[in-house]
């Protein structure tokens, strides 16, 4: 496809005019703490500043002693439910949780036997794209990125709503529903366009199947002979319950709920989040994980030799290894210090897959990078809390495990998370509260209007 851009002139505009445009808006650094500006809405302790209240998710890591705040290992808490406890719930007897889930998340409630499959059956109605839509929407302009095919797919849903603006609690919760189930599809049809027109690859689009969990339904629909294992499809299961909701705080959540306070649609509040999770910062993580990983297999020649790992780790916080920008890929969070509840579930399952696979020694690897870093980073840093691994540390290993295209990575996130930013959404609808509108303080110098003869 031509592009617009590359003209000799236009370079020559844009790359005066970017540094112009820098110099203009460059802030001095010293002002943001003249004004005791929450940089990132976070204190310079690191915590987060209270800007609202939920029921939907808590993340915890810390207790208050005696006023200290003392470090803990971490929980995840859906709807007032430990994490773990919901996790053993649907494991223990044998099945999926994501379902039962997405129905806790959005009502408040875990649902009977039979609330449970009525609402599989609501979702199962909403799973089929409407006709000509993978073909006109998506195949036609396939995109370079999934995320951006989502977001471009999630607005095109739009036009197919006769009540598309109509922000009645009935008719959000009718079109977040439609969009959980849609989005699968959108992210696995998205792959299969840009890896046939990109990437020159074989076409196939496999339509779901209504007796298949949402997770069963995407590995099959993403493999050419839709065939998975059991355990492929319970841990790509586990993973999407896992990044469901963490708090009403982490970005992309904060984004639907602040696009939701204008009164806006929810395709449009929808697609904003999206944008959110694309970048790097947020969703794209466990990519980098993987990535170095690989370039760790590379450069380490005695994966079991703790010096050999420790020296390749000194190098990356030095800038002197892999994408040289001194960090420990997922060896850390903003909240949790002792440990993430998350990668603590996930570690185990990891194990068992990479058992499955054949991969026990790159699982080794993964346990004692686990275990090194943060000696590593302790050394390297003065730090006001300690760090863990998070959930990207082991997610994108067992992505890879799954042979699940990287493409696709953010994008499962996005099929998973959006079930919070749905509950987030009608939240925010249900308490009707003001817009979100923070407050900036204006640092540049008053100017005089010069005329244009005059300049």
């Amino acid at each position: 496809m031509e592009s617009i851009f590359g003209g000799k002139f236009e370079k020559q505009f844009i790359n005066d005019h970017a540094n112009l445009l820098e110099k203009n808006t460059k802030i001095d650094s010293e002002l943001f703490s003249k004004y005791s500006v929450k940089v990132g809405l976070r204190d310079i302790d690191g915590w987060g500043v209270l800007v609202g209240l939920t029921e939907i998710g808590e993340v915890r890591s810390y207790i208050m002693d005696e006023k200290d705040l003392v470090p803990v290992p971490g929980k995840l808490i859906y709807r007032g439910i430990d994490i773990n406890d919901i996790v053993a719930g649907f494991l223990n007897d044998n099945r999926y949780g994501f379902e039962e889930t997405i129905y806790l998340l959005i009502f408040g409630e875990l649902p009977s036997e039979n609330e449970l499959e009525n609402f599989k059956d609501v979702l199962r109605s909403y799973q089929n794209l409407p006709e000509y839509f993978a073909r006109d929407i998506i195949l036609k302009a396939p995109s370079k990125d999934v995320m951006n095919a989502l977001a471009r797919s999630v607005l095109a849903l739009y036009s197919f709503d006769d009540k598309a603006d109509d922000i009645s609690i009935n008719n959000v919760l009718k079109q977040c529903l439609w969009l959980i189930s849609c989005l699968p599809a959108f992210a696995v049809y998205g792959y299969q366009a840009c890896s046939h027109y990109h990437g020159r690859n074989s076409l196939y689009i496999h339509s779901p199947k209504p007796e298949l969990s949402i997770a069963e339904n995407i590995l099959h629909m993403l493999r050419s002979d839709s065939k998975y294992t059991e355990l492929e499809a319970k841990i790509l299961d586990l993973s999407l319950v896992l990044h469901a909701e963490h708090g009403g705080g982490n970005n992309s959540s904060f984004v639907s709920r602040v696009t939701t306070s204008t009164g806006t649609d929810t395709y449009s509040a929808m697609s904003a989040a999206l944008g959110s999770l694309k970048g790097p910062k947020h969703g794209g993580a466990n990519i980098k994980v993987v990535q170095m990983f690989e370039d760790m297999k590379q450069q380490i020649k005695n994966w079991d030799v703790d010096e050999e790992i420790e020296d390749y780790l000194f190098k990356l916080l030095n800038k002197e290894a892999f994408d040289r920008a001194g960090l420990i890929y997922g060896v850390g969070h903003a909240v949790y210090s002792i440990s993430d509840p998350r990668a603590v579930i996930l570690k185990e399952y990891a194990y068992r897959l990479a058992k499955e696979k054949g991969l026990e020694e790159e699982f080794e690897l993964y346990s004692k990078v686990e275990k090194l870093a943060p000696e590593v980073i302790a050394k390297v840093h003065k730090m006001y809390k300690g760090v863990s691994v998070n959930v990207d540390f082991y997610s994108g290993f067992i992505y890879r495990m799954l042979n699940i295209p990287i493409e696709l990575y953010t994008p499962l996130f996005a099929i998973s998370r959006i079930v919070g930013w749905s509950a987030h959404r009608m939240e925010e609808l249900v308490n009707a509260g003001k817009i979100i509108r923070p407050a900036f303080k204006s640092v540049v110098e008053q100017k005089d209007y010069i005329p244009i003869k005059d300049r």
